[in-house]
């Protein structure tokens, strides 16, 4: 099974180059942009709602969607931890894309890391948006 594996990525090396460097030049151009999206006020409530009263139905048909990217994100990232390309940040923003218990927390942890919030506001700042509140 290795030698029919070896086979394969060998005859089709060129594409998974290719998608190696597609990804990474995506992955640098969406960043930013994703980083831009995050309200000023996300990290300083204590709890998040996930389904909107007001509009239930495309709330759950929203996040079941939400969800099922995530999931893609998630897998394809598993993948790529063993193939050439971005596998660790794809399988994080899958991760930050799906909702799940303890999520919330995970994102604050994150972002309470040295190097990070400042990181972040100041891809933030070139974007011409506010600094994200320290939680």
């Amino acid at each position: 099974m290795f030698e029919q594996w070896r086979q394969f990525a060998f005859a089709n090396a060129e594409w998974f180059a290719l998608f190696s460097i597609v990804g990474f030049v995506v992955g640098m151009l969406l960043v930013p942009v994703l980083v831009s999206w995050i309200p000023a006020d996300y990290f300083s409530h204590r709890k998040r709602q996930v389904i909107d009263r007001r509009f239930p139905v495309t709330s759950l048909v929203f996040l079941a969607i939400k969800n099922l990217i995530g999931a893609c994100l998630v897998f394809l990232g598993l993948l790529l931890l063993f193939l050439p390309g971005q596998g660790i940040l794809t399988l994080l923003l899958g991760l930050m894309i799906m909702n799940y218990p303890g999520k919330f927390a995970l994102e604050r942890w994150l972002v309470m890391r040295p190097k990070v919030l400042p990181a972040i506001n100041w891809l933030r700042e070139k974007r011409n948006h506010p600094p994200l509140i320290d939680p």
